[in-house]
């Protein structure tokens, strides 16, 4: 990096901001275990038995569930401790954007869901994001979107992630400011949404000196929805939509961002925007680049 940029040496970084850094000669390893590990003690959960997923697929949250209302105090307490570590774990995004909705007079399933979260994260303390060297710093993006899967008020939630090749480094997990009548809708939606943070990464990369020639690949898996944005013609299916989320029209003549359709199954995007059974979970995971720091080459210890 010296050679790039003026910077002082002062030693290999070890931790960061409560993140464990571990840097070897094929790989950059980012972790959280201290932070996770003293938010589980804080909940007393130390000693509970693990789970494989954050959530159950089967389970939706909603305001009002028929459950009894739970401390709130506590709730956010848990929430906002879990809404840190999705810094360096981006399996937990969903979970964690989900159970912020329900801040306010949240019920005793509220709570049970997020201290299923902490349970994950108890068998996954050794878990970070890892960064493999000597990869080229290409530009790509995946977006995706559930369709009206909020209870509440039938919303949709759209899900992006940015690689440089090698582990993610930009994600989002945000619902829909409006109701989506279709899933085209919803995917067009999330495409415009992942094509402005495209848009912010690229200007940020030239400004290190990492320009992005060609245009931005973002991985969309509706046809329908890639279709939409590479039509200018206002039509039937599309004339009702927020004229903010045409921009990605003009980002693709301009060859800033390019969307190119990808089958649901290699949709990395699609864990954050809903919950998924173990296999699917565990696969689109090891794919986000979120590893356990036993399975790296060399085996590291955090």
């Amino acid at each position: 990096m010296m050679k790039h940029y003026e910077m002082t040496y002062l030693g290999l970084l070890y931790h960061f901001l409560g993140m464990g850094v571990v840097q070897t000669d094929k790989h950059i390893f980012l972790h959280q275990k201290k932070y996770a590990t003293k938010v589980i003690e804080k909940f007393g959960l130390k000693s509970c038995k693990s789970v494989v997923t954050p959530l159950v697929t089967s389970e939706r949250l909603c305001k009002e569930d028929g459950s009894e209302m739970a401390d709130e105090s506590e709730y956010r307490q848990i929430v906002g401790s879990l809404l840190y570590p999705t810094a360096t774990r981006p399996d937990i995004m969903f979970a964690s954007s989900l159970l912020a909705r329900f801040m306010h007079n949240p019920t005793k399933k509220h709570i049970g869901t997020s201290k299923r979260v902490l349970r994950y994260i108890q068998g996954t303390l050794d878990y970070g994001i890892e960064f493999k060297k000597g990869k080229a710093t290409t530009l790509i993006g995946y977006c995706d979107s559930d369709w009206a899967g909020s209870e509440d008020d039938r919303r949709s939630t759209s899900g992006y992630a940015f690689t440089l090749v090698s582990g993610m480094f930009s994600w989002a997990s945000i619902k829909q400011n409006t109701v989506a009548l279709s899933t085209a809708e919803a995917e067009y939606v999330s495409a415009a949404e992942a094509t402005s943070q495209a848009k912010w990464l690229r200007f940020v990369l030239e400004d290190f000196g990492e320009e992005q020639v060609e245009g931005t690949p973002i991985l969309c898996d509706n046809t329908s929805a890639i279709a939409m944005a590479k039509n200018p013609v206002f039509h039937q299916k599309s004339r009702h939509i927020s004229r903010k989320f045409h921009f990605i029209r003009e980002a693709i003549q301009a060859k800033e961002v390019e969307l190119i359709y990808c089958k649901t199954e290699d949709q990395i995007a699609d864990i954050l925007t809903k919950a998924l059974s173990k296999d699917r979970f565990v696969h689109l995971r090891g794919l986000l680049g979120v590893k356990s720091a036993k399975g790296l080459e060399g085996s590291v210890d955090v």
